[in-house]
């Protein structure tokens, strides 16, 4: 149930065999199809914030920059989880590599945010208990280590443990919810201000949760992000976090963040049509992060990336979802393999779906798309199930069709779909969208140590407010914006915004890890009230960049007052 470093060694225990023996069953890796689904897409039911909640890997870097950047902007990596420092792990007989800090600057670069995962200071999986004197040293030389790394700000919480239900030895280590709260202790009597994340179990088990929860609610070691792995089948993931958040009502916890840092088996999750069923649900299921489970090779962004540059077939859905902007909206499915997920962007009046896992004629049903007007351009794409060493250079297209909307709706039948491939329908006015996006929603940026807030006066709906941190890198409050342009010239960016303090407030500009300028933001009438805009200049260049408006930042002396932020727009 975990990534298995030794696919086929004698230490996997029963609950891991079975595990392989399910993801063996679906190697096609493909359900048995049923013609005639159909995927309803709402376009007027957004239900959050485009994220890209699950684009992210377990030890989707290596140090050097594997893989390369080019690959990993396009696809809006959200975060990862990635060795302790100091790293001894050695996946699947690789050299010990990706090292939390080493990977830092890369990760940083992408707009990416990391988990630590502290046991991965052993070389061995499943880990081997020495005593607690040899842990509790490491945590201690773990912590420092980090604390040491001032210029690194992406750090989003430690994971103090993985899988505890296959890897803790009780025999020698004693129950783990007395581990958690001793190494919960040891970690925030040195660092009290990192988010800790956990159980990270192999799989979500009511019961176990519930021990857990209670040992750590009582003795004041509740995670701020609550974890565990989704590695049987993406059916299971509706009903795991409804039990979850039932479960943490019952026993009086305040809602926590979730954290599928584990997602797909061997069988899936190199298969795109697959993949598209996961993503759908996890997004359904409002997780705040998901990372692809590691099973062969790391530094690949677990199979998206073949040779350190060239994109296998399930990238482009991941493409896919990183071109998507504006909000996520509703989709429901008829079939139990059939399924996907979709974004609607209001300001190019754009219609973005992703679906797969179902062989044979399919139908995918619009509704709710007035605002694109009585016809519009519909193109369909797909990609197929390459494998994690062959590079597929560019989806196929389909068709590319103009249908005539009624009543705001459109149905749009999928002949001969393949399970294992995913498809790509895009849905645009007639009349075009612009040569390239140039509004970015704050809440679709990569946010750091910030909230994302509601307003009906907001571009999109949404804004990200509380950007209030400054002074360590564990807090530093900032927003990253990855944008693509068509040119390298200078642009002409607008910032709306609002600041109710009564006075000027600043933030720092900088923008693909060049020089800092400063962005004054005049009073406004009140929070979370827009309208107001404030312009300056950036210089990028063609293809993607990286900008990054912050209240603090490394190198960078900290903003003064506050300020909240709507959207960016390029012209």
């Amino acid at each position: 149930m975990s990534r298995i470093r030794v696919l086929a060694s004698a230490l996997v225990v029963p609950l891991v065999a079975t595990t392989m023996a399910m993801a063996a069953t679906m190697a096609g890796a493909a359900p048995a199809a049923a013609a005639g689904s159909t995927l309803t897409v709402d376009v007027a039911r957004p239900f959050r914030p485009v994220t890209h909640a699950a684009s992210g890997g377990l030890y989707g870097l290596a140090e050097n920059s594997r893989p390369a950047d080019s690959t990993l902007l396009p696809i809006k990596v959200n975060s990862l989880t990635q060795p302790a420092p100091g790293v001894g792990q050695r996946p699947n007989g690789q050299p010990p590599g990706g090292d939390s800090l080493l990977i830092a600057p890369q990760a940083d670069r992408v707009g990416a945010g990391q988990y630590i995962r502290m046991p991965d200071i052993y070389p061995n999986f499943p880990y081997r208990w020495v005593s607690w004197n040899d842990w509790l040293a490491k945590v201690d030389t773990m912590v420092r280590a980090r604390l040491a790394a001032t210029t690194v700000t992406n750090v989003l919480a430690w994971e103090l443990w993985n899988e505890p239900d296959y890897t803790w030895n009780t025999a020698a280590a004693g129950s783990f919810y007395d581990g958690w709260v001793r190494t919960h202790q040891a970690v925030r009597a040195l660092d009290p201000l990192t988010p800790i994340v956990g159980p990270s179990t192999a799989t979500y088990n009511r019961s176990w949760m519930q021990a857990f929860l209670t040992r750590a609610r009582d003795t004041g070691t509740l995670p701020d992000i609550i974890c565990w792995h989704e590695l049987d089948n993406p059916g299971r993931i509706a009903a795991d976090i409804a039990d979850y958040r039932n479960l943490e009502s019952s026993l009086g916890i305040s809602p926590r963040r979730i954290s599928i840092n584990e997602y797909a088996a061997p069988a899936e999750v190199d298969v795109p049509g697959r993949i598209a069923s996961y993503v759908a649900k996890l997004e359904r299921g409002g997780v705040e992060s998901a990372h692809r489970a590691f099973w062969y090779e790391y530094g690949t962004m677990n199979g998206l990336v073949v040779n350190n540059s060239q994109p296998t077939g399930t990238w482009w859905l991941y493409k896919w979802y990183g071109d998507m902007a504006g909000s996520m909206v509703t989709t429901t499915t008829s079939s139990s393999s059939l399924d996907g997920f979709a974004a609607y962007d209001s300001t190019r009046r754009t219609v973005n779906v992703v679906f797969g896992n179902e062989a044979g004629t399919n139908t995918v049903n619009l509704t709710g798309l007035g605002a694109l007007g009585s016809s519009v351009r519909v193109t369909l794409l797909s990609t197929p199930s390459s494998g994690r060493f062959t590079a597929v250079t560019a989806p196929t297209t389909l068709s590319t069709t103009t249908r005539t909307v009624s009543n705001g709706q459109l149905s749009v039948s999928v002949p001969n779909m393949v399970a294992t491939s995913a498809y790509q329908l895009l849905v645009e006015p007639v009349s075009g969208v612009p040569a390239y996006q140039q509004r970015y929603e704050a809440e679709n940026a990569s946010v750091f140590r910030a909230q994302r807030l509601t307003s009906s006066s907001a571009s999109g709906g949404g804004y990200v407010g509380r950007i209030d941190n400054s002074g360590t890198p564990r807090t530093d409050s900032y927003v990253d914006f990855v944008v693509n342009v068509p040119t390298a010239r200078s642009y002409t960016m607008t910032i709306g915004y609002a600041n109710a303090t009564g006075a000027t407030a600043t933030q720092g500009l900088a923008y693909n890890g060049g020089a800092w300028t400063t962005v004054s933001y005049p009073p406004t009438a009140a929070w979370g009230q827009f309208g107001a805009t404030v312009s300056t200049t950036v210089t990028l260049r063609a293809g993607y960049n990286v900008i990054r408006l912050a209240k603090g930042s490394p190198h960078f002396a900290g903003g003064t007052g506050y300020a909240e932020l709507d959207y960016i727009q390029l012209i």
